[in-house]
């Protein structure tokens, strides 16, 4: 055996057999088993010393043995070394089974009478594997004719059609439920007091530099009036903290800092402010917006000339 796979090739083997089998067998997402957790790597460390101690002690066993040898057991353990893999007894006992070669001493057993030009012809029989071959492909056959023109029995395109079909529900059935697939048309207005927090948390955390913490603005515009830049539906608002505002100068886009179901929290919690006008907040800006399905009752009824200049809400 050791002829087959040597050294070189045995401990390779050995170590990645066992890192595939780690692999398949411990969930870590995305990431390699061994990065995800850094115990399978200490564990693969071991493996592959162990492995290495076992081929130390394999080769000094051998040495032992040669040395506890006769000359004669010696070189007949050499010979046996030296012979090539074709001429094995087991390789060759194989090969016999698989192709029923006859040896040249025995052709005069399987010529036949047929003559031409001294050429003689030889009665072998088919190779077993390749009778094998075809009584393989005579039953796969049968099956084959039975399922797709006997039974109707789905072709690949078929197969791949309905599929897609599963798959594409799947997805459809995934989004209706995925709170990060959310878009500007599924938004709704959020009253739940613990989406209000969660939304004034993330608020704090981000936007109070420039609407400040009561939302009356600064940098920005105040959240609190009924004027806005670019809509004061809970739709819009969304949208302009999902894309920005202004190419130049409104808001930045905030979707890669923050997931869509935040978002919509943000936006609700912002139309919570509605009606709150802080005594030191930023005059109005923007396009008077009357309070709708999506939006807080607005109760501040003044009425300031808006200042279209100001950065986006």
């Amino acid at each position: 055996m050791k002829r087959f796979f040597p050294v070189y090739v045995r401990v390779p083997l050995i170590f990645f057999t066992c890192y595939g089998l780690l692999e398949y067998f411990i969930d870590s997402g995305d990431k390699p088993a061994m990065i995800a957790y850094p115990s399978v790597m200490l564990l693969l460390g071991l493996i592959l010393l162990v492995i290495i101690a076992l081929e130390i002690v394999a080769s000094a066993s051998n040495n032992i043995i040669n040395q506890l040898m006769t000359p004669e057991e010696r070189a007949q353990k050499e010979a046996l070394d030296n012979t090539p893999i074709s001429q094995l007894p087991f390789v060759k006992n194989l090969l016999q089974k698989l192709t029923k070669t006859h040896g040249l001493e025995n052709e005069k057993e399987i010529e036949l009478e047929h003559d031409y030009d001294g050429i003689k012809e030889l009665d072998n029989d088919l190779p077993p594997w390749w009778v094998y071959l075809f009584y393989a492909t005579v039953i796969f056959g049968v099956i084959y004719i039975g399922k797709y023109h006997l039974f109707g029995g789905d072709n690949q395109i078929q197969e791949l059609e309905k599929d897609m079909m599963i798959a594409q529900k799947e997805i459809e059935e995934y989004k209706k439920t995925a709170p990060d697939l959310l878009t500007a048309d599924k938004v709704v207005l959020l009253t739940d007091a613990g989406d209000i927090s969660a939304g004034k948390a993330i608020f704090d955390a981000n936007c109070v530099a420039c609407h400040r913490a009561d939302g009356g603005g600064g940098i920005g515009p105040n959240l609190t009036d009924e004027y806005w830049i670019l809509g004061g539906d809970v739709k819009e608002i969304f949208n302009t903290i999902m894309e920005g505002g202004r190419d130049g100068k409104g808001m930045v886009a905030w979707k890669q800092q923050i997931k869509p179901s935040d978002i919509q929290k943000v936006a609700s919690y912002i139309l919570s402010l509605q009606g709150k006008n802080p005594a030191d907040g930023k005059a109005p800006e923007g396009d008077k917006v009357a309070a709708s399905a999506g939006a807080a009752p607005v109760k501040n009824d003044s009425l300031v000339a808006p200042q279209a200049s100001a950065p986006d809400a």
